[in-house]
């Protein structure tokens, strides 16, 4: 026969068990959040300096890469002419307008860097009540100035 400590022992057990697992604890095997990745690294103290070269290295490379997917001049060029190329009939006013069909002939031929910009989404957000279903090139060109 079990003394009456054994017995407030083993229930205090059971409780914690049946406890932690109601409430989702670590010991009820629910191990989900080890799947969060990490998002915050501390930054590192003045004496270590290895890691901040580190840091400031992959600052570095990371500046690069988004430097290189910029537009430069000549690519904006091209784009520019591209676009005033491709222009949809009729002229309405004195903007010139594209249609979607002209848009994505345009994407194909702007390189690869552009590419991005010639999405069925983007030219939605920039449709307005154009009768022929058309944006306006010049907004076009100013929204990819402003992204890329």
């Amino acid at each position: 026969k079990k003394s009456e400590q054994e017995l407030k022992d083993e229930e205090m057990e059971l409780f914690t068990k049946y406890y932690m697992e109601w409430k989702g604890g670590r010991k009820s095997g629910n191990t989900s959040y080890m799947n969060i990745p990490r998002f915050y690294y501390r930054l590192p103290a003045e004496d270590e300096v290895l890691l901040q070269k580190l840091r400031e290295e992959s600052r570095a490379v990371f500046l690069q890469r988004k430097s290189r997917e910029l537009l430069d001049n000549e690519e904006l060029q091209n784009l520019w002419f591209l676009l005033d190329k491709h222009q949809t009939s009729p002229v309405t006013g004195e903007e010139a307008m594209i249609n979607y069909e002209n848009f994505l002939k345009v994407g194909e031929k702007a390189g690869p860097k552009c590419k991005q910009f010639f999405t069925a989404k983007i030219f939605a957000k920039l449709l307005h009540n154009d009768p022929y279903g058309r944006i306006s090139v010049m907004q076009f060109f100013n929204y990819v100035m402003r992204k890329g």
